[in-house]
């Protein structure tokens, strides 16, 4: 009996399925969306390298104990390495497959906290501005336009 799925390096992949790319529009929508993040992320992470107490002033967010920029230099050194992961795979989302899957994660997890904290009322519509649905429509576009696998294998 012939198995329905094989093992590949990344998960089972249903045999005899080719992969097919994404139409030239759905490629663009997409590359065009990974350029996009990539420029928030390299915004943010350098605005709470350099200058995180204006950065967090400029959310409209009160004054922080010094030890938060740490935080958020911290938190900057993961949007920098985001900025860097979009770049590349804006240039080749099928190769670069594993890096919008982390994305996806990461917008996913943005808008749930970000839900949590305005429903708990420690943030308002107006501090966390686009943050209340750009996740959204990063989870959404991402997966719509998630690339297929490479003919050789690569991208999985």
């Amino acid at each position: 009996m012939t198995p329905v799925f094989k093992r590949a390096p990344h998960g089972p992949v249903a045999e005899g399925v080719r992969a097919v790319d994404s139409t030239p529009g759905r490629r663009a929508v997409l590359t065009v969306t990974l350029w996009g993040i990539a420029a928030i992320q390299a915004v943010l992470g350098l605005a709470f390298l350099l200058a995180p107490a204006q950065a967090a002033a400029l959310l409209g967010l009160s004054p922080a104990p010094g030890w938060a920029d740490w935080l958020f230099g911290m938190m900057a050194a993961r949007c920098l390495g985001f900025a860097y992961g979009m770049g590349l795979a804006a240039r080749n989302p099928a190769a670069a497959r594993s890096w919008i899957g982390a994305m996806v994660g990461v917008q996913a997890l943005d808008w749930l906290v970000t839900l949590r904290f305005l429903l708990a009322g420690a943030v308002t519509l107006a501090q966390v501005s686009t943050a209340s649905f750009l996740p959204v429509v990063f989870v959404v576009v991402l997966l719509l336009c998630w690339p297929q696998r490479q003919p050789d294998g690569r991208g999985t």
